[in-house]
């Protein structure tokens, strides 16, 4: 019988093989075990880099690797980037997922935060990694994020087969606006 992490292996494996199945930004680009426990992920997300000059320039493919430790599910995977990237949360060994890991989240929905992340559609200034980008980040909020595509593919319709019951309509309270815009507060660099 299969262990708990070797069904958790596979299970991830599966999830993200049928998630993005067919999604051009992000695909499996290899992998080590069977199943799985070196990912190599490759993303068409525009992101940036610092070429040798000092200059930071844009760029539209990605690689990643994804170790999964012994301790996996309960200690979080091992990510590095393979190409360069300019992010607040990046260095060059490894790609800060901050403290929001947990046994429960999917791999696949981490390689999507991920690929949110390369884009400037997610990222942390407060406690960065790589200080020149957070300062890059809070100087140049208008250019962000550079990707605004969905990174995520998007969720199947439902099959005929599965029967689904119309929505109850939403209450009032539910969908008015709030008086105060909560993403409005500017981000700063930590001293």
């Amino acid at each position: 019988m299969a262990s708990p992490r070797t069904r958790r292996l596979k299970l991830d494996y599966d999830a993200l093989r049928e998630r993005l199945a067919n999604w051009p930004l992000i695909q499996i680009a290899g992998t080590a075990g069977m199943p799985p426990e070196v990912y190599r992920i490759a993303y068409a997300i525009k992101g940036l880099y610092v070429q040798p000059s000092g200059q930071i320039h844009e760029r539209d493919t990605h690689l990643m690797e994804i170790n999964l430790s012994l301790d996996y599910p309960r200690r979080a995977p091992q990510c590095r980037m393979l190409t360069p990237v300019f992010h607040p949360n990046f260095d060059d060994a490894s790609v800060c997922i901050g403290d929001f890991w947990a046994a429960s989240e999917g791999l696949d929905d981490l390689i999507i935060r991920i690929g949110r992340m390369i884009a400037y559609q997610e990222y942390n200034t407060r406690s960065p990694l790589n200080g020149l980008a957070a300062r890059w980040a809070a100087e140049h909020l208008n250019l962000l994020p550079l990707d605004s595509r969905p990174i995520a593919p998007p969720v199947a319709p439902p099959t005929a087969s599965e029967p689904t019951e119309p929505a109850p309509p939403p209450s009032p309270a539910a969908t008015a606006l709030p008086t105060e815009d909560p993403w409005a507060t500017p981000i700063t660099l930590a001293e």
